[in-house]
């Protein structure tokens, strides 16, 4: 009970001291401020981040193998991938023929174009050429209508399915179903539209697409294309098993002898997940290093101001001393001033940040949970309290008697 008491003497008079100097206890703060917006900012930022890649990277799925030319990540050697050989129907053909694991196999292509319906038109759309299974490999549901059948994928009949961006550039209020749209003059029935998907992790948009069947694609842009095509496994535990049929398969398909390299790549989810983990981890440390730095600044502005409050309130300290007050209630209320110094620059840190995220949010993803507010406030409060223990420390070890003869 004795401890709570001075802990609540300790906090009242360190208030009292901090409204007795509300201009100098609002400047120290300044450091402060500045280093709690820089840390909520990059806590906001790497949260956005984290968030809108986990939402994109739900899009590919966990246990969909992408079989493509390139690797996703080529770094310097990219010119030696681009003189593999293209991926071809008939590969993905082998593969749907010959793999036993995996339950699906699609073959993809895309590129952009011009959509027009009436007087209305849409540039830079990203055309997609897939398979009636489109739907087993994203679990994309459909906003409008219906997907493609087996018979109209085989066939390659002239139907699309809109991406709902583009249904509203298009149609607006009106109902697309039906309607005949153009694509570099080839004109489509719509017959149905996707539901809102947003961005792949913030560089385009899922919404900005049509999909329409990839025979009907390769004969409008050509069969001699590099494709991309993709396997659903279906079962994690089987993806390493799956990965070796399907390069077993390819390397046959290829004609490529024993000693030789795989002139094809088998992507899969995790590289993603991986590389995005290295890129965040490195943006995390400089960011939180240069916050850091700033903390510390305003760190050494709340010892340096509680060292002067020390020194103006030495006669004070004697006199409590003298009339019984223990160490550590000294020692409370100077850690007690500056924690909540610093409190206060943390408060009005959160404050400033939260509609610094709100613009930052127009160029990249963030999001400012509870958590990364109560943890910005507890930091804080920590910068306070190790940043006052040294004049704290000093107060509380005066001798009564010279700490009243100060003048």
């Amino acid at each position: 009970m004795l401890f709570f008491h001075e802990l609540r003497e300790g906090i009242r008079i360190a208030i009292s001291a901090i409204r007795a100097n509300k201009m100098r206890s609002v400047l120290t703060t300044v450091g402060v401020v500045i280093g709690i917006v820089s840390v909520t900012l990059m806590g906001t930022a790497l949260e956005g981040m984290n968030r809108a890649f986990d939402e994109s990277i739900e899009s590919i799925g966990a246990d969909v193998l992408f079989v493509q030319k390139f690797p996703w990540f080529t770094g310097e050697d990219w010119w030696i991938y681009r003189n593999r050989p293209d991926i071809r129907m008939d590969h993905a053909s082998a593969l749907e023929r010959y793999a036993v694991i995996p339950q699906a196999v699609s073959p993809s292509a895309s590129m952009m174009s011009r959509m027009s319906f009436r007087e209305r038109s849409v540039e830079g759309v990203f055309i997609s050429g897939t398979t009636h299974r489109y739907t087993e490999f994203t679990g994309t549901d459909l906003m409008l209508g219906r997907f493609m059948t087996q018979p109209e994928s085989e066939s390659g009949r002239p139907v699309v399915v809109l991406g709902s961006e583009v249904a509203d550039k298009l149609f607006g209020v009106e109902n697309p179903l039906g309607q005949l749209v153009k694509i570099d003059n080839h004109s489509f029935r719509v017959i149905g539209v996707l539901d809102r998907q947003g961005s792949f992790l913030g560089l385009f948009s899922l919404d900005n697409q049509a999909l329409i069947p990839m025979n009907r694609f390769l004969r409008m842009y050509g069969h001699r294309r590099d494709i991309t095509v993709e396997v659903k496994v279906g079962s994690l535990d089987l993806i390493e098993e799956a990965k070796e049929e399907i390069r077993g398969i390819m390397r046959r398909e290829r004609r490529l002898e024993p000693w030789e390299e795989d002139n094809f790549a088998i992507n899969q989810q995790e590289m993603l997940t991986t590389t995005f983990a290295g890129i965040s981890a490195v943006i995390g440390g400089v960011g939180f290093f240069i916050t850091g730095l700033a903390l510390f600044v305003g760190g050494i502005g709340i010892m340096n101001i509680t060292y002067v409050s020390v020194s103006e309130r030495t006669k004070e300290i004697g006199i409590r001393k003298s009339l019984g007050a223990p160490n550590r209630s000294i020692l409370m209320q100077f850690l007690m001033e500056s924690a909540f110094i610093c409190l206060l620059g943390g408060i009005i840190g959160v404050m400033i940040a939260y509609p610094l995220s709100m613009i930052i949010d127009q160029v990249i993803p963030t999001a400012m949970p509870v958590t990364i507010v109560i943890i910005a406030l507890i930091i804080a409060f920590m910068v306070g309290i190790v940043s006052g223990f040294l004049p704290a420390f000093r107060a509380s070890r005066l001798d009564p008697v010279e700490a009243i003869r100060h003048e």
